[in-house]
């Protein structure tokens, strides 16, 4: 490819983080554009890639049989030229904590594009800061993905948790001629509170039970009228890599919006603190009247962008992580973008309004 055909992006620029490699390696591969980024993470304490970032990447590229150059951890640019999406058995390792759920957000676009089923095996942290927990993927961004006319299954063979990671997912995704557009704007009701206090390794089960018990009361006093279970699970020991805590709480309403709060264990925090963080989050995301929480927003942007039509989503105030995924996605896919205020008054909920391109998969 001529230099003149590859389209530069600054990885700086914005939030400056590892989305902007996510989204636009994703489009670069489904839209055919050869991109390089460069400025990659600069701001960040250790900029460059991290190998997280790396596998994601590489994982991408072997799923286009593309050619990628300045993959290597620490390296502030990188170059892909990519191929035409294959489909077939695919495997990214991080070898660290870094999150399987991140893995799955850049690889997962593309799988919709390639001409049968795929299968994806991808290790490092399922439960890792900075992140989405895989527990949020599956019980969150999954329903909202299949309405777009996403269908994957992820299963959790192992779990594992910082440092050392070592957990592992199973994801199968089944292609699709076309995503559709979605429109969540409607929060509806609240039917039922559920949620998850998990230990894992050394940690006594206790501290499950803390973490559920204080999480509960949080919620009860805003929403004493709405079903709340909380479980306490102590992991099976055969099935972690590590020790680790943390909780996930989700609220269901009655027009099929799924709402989160989460929080994980920390060192010298009290499990009754890391209950009463995840339901605190959860109230907040809650409070402005949205049907997509703050985690939730930036992750459907590329989504919304590929569809074909017109997507709308409430969402609570716009995170500068979503801000950076529109500014790459419009760029790349030209897909029409524009936020509103949700009504005068609510001064914190917006609509996020996407007319996409209607991508079409080139083998179905």
């Amino acid at each position: 490819a001529e230099s003149a055909d590859i389209t530069e992006i600054d990885g700086g620029i914005m939030e400056g983080g590892g989305q902007i490699l996510r989204i636009a390696t994703a489009l670069s591969t489904i839209l055919h554009k050869p991109i390089s980024i460069s400025s990659i993470r600069a701001n960040r304490t250790n900029p460059g890639l991290r190998p997280q970032h790396m596998t994601g990447i590489q994982l991408v590229r072997d799923l286009c049989s593309g050619q990628l150059t300045g993959d290597q951890v620490g390296s502030q640019c990188y170059t892909l030229i990519p191929n035409m999406l294959q489909s077939g058995t695919f495997v990214g390792d991080t070898g660290t904590a870094g999150a399987v759920s991140l893995l799955l957000q850049i690889a997962l676009p593309c799988l919709m594009f390639t001409p049968s089923v795929s299968y994806l095996t991808l290790c490092g942290g399922t439960n890792a800061e900075m992140a989405p927990q895989i527990d949020y993927t599956i019980q969150v961004l999954k329903p909202v993905l299949e309405a777009f006319g996403v269908r994957m299954d992820c299963q959790i063979v192992k779990r594992g948790y910082f440092p050392r990671g070592g957990g592992e997912i199973t994801v199968q995704a089944k292609p699709i001629r076309q995503l559709h557009p979605i429109n969540l704007t409607n929060l509806g009701s609240i039917k039922r509170i559920t949620g998850r206090a998990f230990v894992a390794g050394v940690i006594p089960f206790k501290i499950a039970q803390q973490m559920a018990k204080s999480a509960t009361s949080v919620l009860w006093r805003s929403y004493p009228e709405v079903p709340i279970n909380i479980q306490a699970v102590q992991e099976p020991k055969n099935a972690v890599v590590g020790n680790g805590t943390g909780i996930i709480v989700v609220a269901e309403t009655t027009t099929g919006c799924c709402i989160s709060g989460t929080a994980l264990g920390r060192k010298g925090i009290q499990a009754e603190q890391v209950g009463s963080d995840a339901a605190e989050m959860l109230l907040r995301n809650l409070s402005y009247g949205a049907c997509v929480d703050e985690y939730l927003q930036d992750q459907l942007i590329i989504f919304m962008a590929l569809a074909a039509g017109y997507s709308r989503i409430k969402t609570g105030p716009i995170t500068l992580h979503t801000q950076t995924a529109i500014h790459i996605a419009s760029m790349m896919t030209q897909a029409q973008f524009n936020i509103v205020q949700a009504s005068p008054n609510a001064t914190d909920s917006y609509i996020i309004e996407c007319c996409g391109i209607g991508h079409c998969n080139p083998y179905l």
